[in-house]
């Protein structure tokens, strides 16, 4: 295995045979990994146009006792645990089959209408500066009319502080609207994350141009192949987002109000443009392939160049060591002292000569 890897020409850069593994969704398979203890930590806030109850706890909770008070109910579960997914899930009527979606990760991003429920789920995607890769998580949303649950597989980090901060605040539209509203609100948070994922993947394709363009182009082949991994697995993550949301849109439920049908369609737009951005970051990254195998194809002629005018400037030696080196009795000079002379200096004098005619025709 090692000979395959090595290097075969100082022009092109060894290319490691590692694969990054891709997370992809069995539904034949078990799920094995939800079997595992995991760190979960829910968060819950109840609350309507005048006031808030938000706490956190480790532990599953009676909800019911802690939302009977208030218009709407929010919770997250950050760590999924299967048997207490099952438990809320059954708790709020949720039908098994969205349940089943929930616990199992790697599915492409869609929309579910089940009973008097809604529900979808997506990617919530984070860059690895460290390997300058994105890693997806999937986040699963469901609602009814006076609740909304969310469901997460790490509970180390997510893009939802900015939508607690607006909870926190009572003169945001949010503690006015319902659940449908909420579901907005997390869609819309997800989708404009994505923005600054595509902002960190055109930053390194920038770095790539421009050691491209310093002619630094050692293992430069290599991190393009990368980075089109990278914005290839983000543009199969969102693709589907635009379904997703453009279902709320179509959907006749009564979960969703007419007044915000507007705000659904606004992070449709969203999608709609980084998907566009993930477009061009796969154009930028063809054309800078591209670029790339020119300069090494152009850096070879180049090569090829020098060695065919030494070849040339060489040939006019060779041909006048070769005739006084044949074996005939009688050969001009071969007796006059001054042979050795007149020969060396006619091998320099030539290719003098060709060097000043290439230089007039420009092939130098």
């Amino acid at each position: 295995m090692a000979s395959k890897r090595q290097k075969v020409s100082k022009y092109l850069p060894t290319i490691s045979l590692n694969k990054k593994k891709r997370v992809t969704y069995d539904p034949a398979a078990i799920p094995e990994v939800r079997t595992t203890k995991v760190e979960a930590l829910y968060s819950v806030f109840n609350y309507d146009e005048k006031q808030l109850n938000e706490y956190q706890s480790k532990m599953m909770l009676d909800w019911k006792e802690t939302s009977t008070n208030y218009t709407n109910t929010w919770i997250n579960a950050d760590g999924l645990r299967k048997e207490e997914v099952e438990n809320i899930c059954a708790f709020f009527n949720i039908h098994p089959l969205l349940t089943e979606d929930i616990l199992s990760i790697g599915q492409r991003a869609k929309m579910d209408e089940v009973e008097d429920k809604l529900s979808c789920l997506l990617p919530m995607i984070f860059f690895n500066n460290e390997n300058t890769s994105i890693e997806l998580e999937q986040v699963s949303i469901v609602f009814g009319s006076d609740f909304l649950l969310s469901f997460q597989e790490d509970a180390t980090r997510d893009v939802f502080d900015p939508l607690r901060a607006r909870l926190r605040n009572t003169n945001q539209r949010i503690r006015e609207r319902g659940t449908d509203y909420l579901c907005y609100s997390l869609l819309d948070v997800i989708v404009d994350s994505y923005f600054g994922i595509i902002e960190k993947l055109y930053k390194k394709i920038e770095e790539i141009e421009e050691k491209l363009l310093r002619k630094n182009e050692q293992g430069l082949l290599k991190d393009i192949s990368h980075m089109r991994k990278e914005v290839m697995a983000m543009k199969q993550a969102i693709a589907p987002v635009r379904e997703l949301v453009a279902g709320f849109l179509r959907s006749n439920n009564k979960l969703i109000e007419a007044r915000n049908e507007k705000y659904f369609k606004d992070v449709l737009d969203h999608i709609t443009q980084a998907h566009d951005d993930c477009e061009s970051l796969k154009d930028m990254l063809s054309n800078l392939q591209d670029m790339y195998m020119n300069n090494i194809n152009i850096r070879m002629n180049e090569v090829m160049k020098i060695f065919t005018i030494v070849s040339l400037l060489l040939a006019p030696a060779t041909v006048i060591g070769g005739i006084f080196g044949m074996n005939f009795g009688r050969i001009p000079l071969l007796h006059d002292q001054r042979g050795f002379y007149i020969s060396v200096a006619a091998m320099l004098l030539i290719p003098m000569i060709m060097i000043i005619i290439f230089k007039r025709q420009k092939w130098l």
